[in-house]
C-alpha cells in the first residue's frame, strides 16, 4: 500500500530577475513548511527562482549563471532540513541549451530534473524562442508513492499524463505560471485539471503562481483534485498562500477550499493586483492621475487607492473652460469618498500660453497654404488641452516619484479616441484591457463594496469635455454597439463579413475596423496595462503599423 505525503503548496509572488529576493522567499517558505507544517515536500511554481516570464533575460549568460548559483544555494540549504523535499521551477542551462526545468532537491542532492516538454508559443507565450523542449517523462518515489512530474503546458496535453501513468505514477505534480484572463481560471480547473484527473484516474496537484508582472497577472487559484475529479483543496485567488495538503491511501484528504471570486469582482481584483505589483516591484512612491469627474477616471482612482492605499494616491483635477460644474462636483466628491489627496489646477492659463506661442507660426502657415482650417484648429485646440494635462501630470510624477496612472479604456484605445502625449500619457494603464461596457460593470461592483462613484456619473453621457457640449457618441458609435464589434474583431479575429452576418450594420462595422487599423501607431505608444481578457493590446496582438490589409474602400 502507498505511503502518505504531506505536501506544502507555496503559491508565491516572485519578481522577474530578482533571483536573490526570490531565493530568500523560497527558503523562508521551506523553513515554514518544514518547521511549522511538518511537511514532507514543498512545491514552488514554474520558474519560481527567476520569475515568469523572464523573456530575453534567458539569453544572457550572466542571468543564467545567477540562476545556477541560486539553485546551488538552495541545494545547500536542503542539507539543513534533511526531511524536506523541495520541488522547484527554474531555468536550466545544459550543453548550450536552456530548459524550463522542475528539479527535485533533497539533502543536498538533485534527485530528479524534469524538463518541460510542451512549449507554448501562442497568445502571450514565446517559449520556443528561449527553451528547448524536454523529451522524457519522469516520475519519482517519495514515501513509497510514485509521483509524475509536469510543468504547465504539459498538463494540457495527453501524452505526459499517459506516460506518467505508464511509469506507475499514483499522482501528478504540475507546477505552473498560468496568466489570468476573465475565463482562464474556470477553463483551467474545469476544462483541464478536473477533466484530466478523471480521464486518467490520477490525483493532480496543480500549483500556480500569483502576482503582477508587467501586463500579466497571475491569479493563483492552485487546485488539488482526486482521480474522480473532486476538488480536495483550492488556494485563494490573487493572494500568496502556503498551505498543506495530505495524500494517503491513493487520494488527497480534503483541506482548504477557497471560493474564487466571480464576474466583475474577479476582474476588479486582477486589476488591483496588477496595478499594485507594477508600482511596488518598480519602486514608485505612489500614484498620480487626472481626475475628470467622469467614469473612467473614477474607476481608476478606486483601483489606485485599493492597490496602494489612499495615502499614496494624488488625484488632480485640471478643468478647462469646457469642464462642467457636474464634473467639478463629482471629482471633488470622488476624491473625498476615497480619502485621497486632491489638487485642482486650472488648465486654461497653460492652454492660452501654448496657443499664443503657436499663433504666429499657424498664421504664417495659413498664409502660405499650409492649412489652418476651422476643423483642424478645433482638433488642435482639443489636443493642446489634453497634452497640457499630460504635461502637468508628468511634472508631478517627476517631482514626487509617483507613477502616472493612465485612465483610458480599451474601447477608446482600439479606435484611437485618445490624444498621443495627452490623455494617453502614463506609466501604466489600469483600464487598458477593459472595454467601456465592462467599465460600467466594474464601477457598479465597486459601489457594492463602498459607494465611491455617483449615480450621476454612471448615467451621464460619456464626454472628453474638450469642446462645447461634446459627447463621445459624436465621434464614435454608441458603446453598446461599438464594444461587440471590437470584441469580435480584436478578440476573435472575425472578418468584417462575419461581423456583419452576426447582425451588425455594415457601414458601422467597416467604419470601426478602419478606425482600429488606422490607430495601431497610437497603441504602440500607449503605456502597458493589466491584461484581463483573452486578447489584450500588447503581447497578445502584434499587428504591423503600416498595413493596407483593412483599408476596405467603399
Amino acid at each position: 500500500m502507498s505511503g502518505a505525503i504531506k505536501f506544502a503548496l507555496a503559491q508565491i509572488n516572485p519578481t522577474v530577475g530578482d533571483i536573490a529576493g526570490n531565493l530568500a522567499k523560497i527558503i523562508a517558505h521551506c523553513r515554514v513548511a518544514h518547521d511549522e507544517l511538518a511537511s514532507d515536500a514543498v512545491i514552488f511554481p514554474e520558474l519560481a527562482l527567476c520569475g515568469y516570464p523572464p523573456e530575453d533575460l534567458l539569453l544572457r549568460d550572466d542571468f543564467m549563471r545567477q540562476c545556477a548559483h541560486g539553485l546551488a544555494e538552495l541545494l545547500a540549504f536542503t542539507k539543513t532540513r534533511r526531511a524536506l523535499t523541495v520541488m522547484l521551477g527554474h531555468p536550466l542551462a545544459e550543453r548550450g541549451k536552456v530548459f524550463n526545468a522542475l528539479s527535485v532537491l533533497a539533502n543536498g542532492e538533485v534527485r530528479a530534473c524534469y524538463r518541460k516538454r510542451h512549449l507554448p508559443n501562442y497568445a502571450v507565450f514565446d517559449e520556443k524562442r528561449y527553451f528547448t523542449a524536454g523529451r522524457q517523462a519522469q516520475a519519482i518515489d517519495l514515501n513509497g508513492v510514485r509521483i509524475g512530474l509536469t510543468v504547465c503546458e504539459d498538463i494540457w496535453q495527453r501524452a505526459p499524463l499517459k506516460q506518467a501513468r505508464e511509469q506507475g505514477a499514483e499522482l501528478i505534480v504540475s507546477i505552473n505560471a498560468s496568466p489570468f484572463h476573465d475565463a482562464q481560471a474556470s477553463l483551467r480547473e474545469q476544462g483541464v485539471v478536473l477533466k484530466k484527473a478523471r480521464q486518467f484516474n490520477l490525483p493532480i496537484l496543480y500549483l500556480n503562481q500569483v502576482g503582477g508582472q508587467d501586463e500579466l497577472v497571475f491569479d493563483g487559484c492552485s487546485v488539488v483534485v482526486n482521480g474522480d475529479g473532486r476538488v480536495a483543496a483550492r488556494l485563494p485567488a490573487f493572494r500568496e498562500r502556503l498551505a498543506a495538503v495530505v495524500f494517503q491511501r491513493g487520494k488527497f484528504i480534503a483541506g482548504e477550499i477557497a471560493s474564487p471570486p466571480q464576474g466583475a469582482e474577479l476582474i476588479y481584483q486582477a486589476l488591483v493586483l496588477g496595478v499594485r505589483d507594477y508600482v511596488e516591484k518598480n519602486g514608485f512612491q505612489g500614484l498620480v492621475l487626472g481626475l475628470s469627474g467622469g467614469l473612467d477616471s473614477a474607476l481608476s482612482l478606486a483601483i489606485a487607492a485599493d492597490a496602494v492605499g489612499a495615502q499614496r494616491v494624488l488625484a488632480v483635477m485640471m478643468p478647462s473652460r469646457y469642464t462642467s460644474d457636474l464634473s467639478l462636483e463629482e471629482a471633488r466628491k470622488q476624491a473625498s469618498l476615497m480619502r485621497v489627496r486632491y489638487q485642482l489646477i486650472p488648465l486654461q492659463p497653460l492652454v492660452c500660453a501654448a496657443t499664443a506661442q503657436l499663433a504666429p507660426i499657424f498664421t504664417d502657415l495659413g498664409k502660405n497654404g499650409g492649412g489652418g482650417t476651422d476643423a483642424k484648429m478645433d482638433i488642435t485646440d482639443q489636443n493642446i488641452q489634453a497634452r497640457g494635462r499630460g504635461l502637468l501630470l508628468m511634472a508631478i510624477s517627476n517631482q514626487l516619484g509617483y507613477l502616472v496612472l493612465n485612465t483610458g479604456n480599451k474601447s477608446e484605445l482600439a479606435v484611437g479616441y485618445a490624444t498621443l502625449y495627452g490623455d494617453m500619457v502614463g506609466g501604466f494603464a489600469a483600464l487598458k484591457d477593459v472595454p467601456k461596457s465592462m467599465v460600467y460593470r466594474l464601477a457598479r461592483y465597486r459601489n457594492t463594496v463602498a459607494p465611491v462613484i455617483g449615480e450621476r456619473v454612471l448615467r451621464r453621457a460619456p464626454s472628453a469635455e474638450l469642446a462645447p457640449d461634446q459627447r463621445d457618441q459624436d465621434s464614435l458609435p454608441p458603446y453598446e454597439t461599438l464594444d461587440p464589434i471590437l470584441e469580435a474583431f480584436i478578440q476573435h479575429d472575425h472578418s468584417a463579413q462575419q461581423i456583419i452576418a452576426a447582425g451588425h450594420d455594415p457601414e458601422t462595422v467597416r467604419r470601426v475596423i478602419r478606425m482600429v487599423a488606422a490607430n495601431e501607431h497610437k497603441r504602440r505608444q500607449a503605456p502597458p496595462g493589466v491584461r484581463v481578457t483573452s486578447r489584450a493590446f500588447g503581447k497578445d496582438r502584434r499587428y504591423p503599423i503600416t498595413s493596407k490589409f483593412f483599408s476596405m474602400p467603399g
